[in-house]
């Protein structure tokens, strides 16, 4: 289930020769540039999605973008993340591609769909909200706080799960 590729980028599958631009991504976790696309070829085989690599049509590459299943509160939830090239933040790319990967979630019958975010990550947070999805609640995830945002996707439905319908979070990042 690869997402359609939009006017400005294109969407396909890591491979080992994308090992040099994923090391410029600041995806954190242990697993280093080699393990995050082995994650995610593991993640294609076994759920016939993960994250993508994202690149402008001239072959440049933006960052990676795409679906992967994550644990919250004991449950187990489809999540789009994203992570674009710091040089390239601030340009529409993230927005552009989860837009994509949102709309290719819902295509799938995807019902319900999220999005995990640290606090300080305002342009996330931003980004979240641009695709539809809303605040949903505030969880402990990978040793710190993280924020979940989602939205229904079925008929077409950008709804909230929870009643939390706005980014009601008021830590203490203005």
């Amino acid at each position: 289930m690869l997402p359609t590729d939009t006017p400005r980028l294109r969407f396909r599958e890591m491979t080992e020769a994308d090992l040099a631009s994923i090391a410029t991504l600041e995806v954190g976790g242990s697993r280093g540039p080699a393990g995050w696309i082995e994650w995610n070829r593991r993640n294609y085989t076994e759920h016939g999605f993960g994250l993508w690599l994202i690149e402008k049509h001239s072959g440049d590459f933006v960052g990676d973008c795409g679906l992967t299943l994550q644990e919250v509160g004991g449950e187990w939830f489809v999540e789009v993340g994203w992570h674009v090239r710091s040089d390239a933040q601030r340009q529409g790319y993230a927005t552009e591609a989860a837009t994509a990967v949102r709309d290719a979630a819902r295509e799938a019958g995807i019902e319900h769909l999220i999005a995990i975010i640290r606090p300080h990550n305002v342009a996330s947070r931003g980004v979240a909200r641009k695709i539809g999805l809303e605040f949903e609640r505030e969880v402990h995830k990978n040793g710190g706080l993280a924020l979940v945002f989602g939205a229904d996707l079925r008929n077409d439905a950008s709804t909230c799960r929870s009643g939390f319908m706005h980014d009601g979070w008021q830590g203490a990042v203005p």
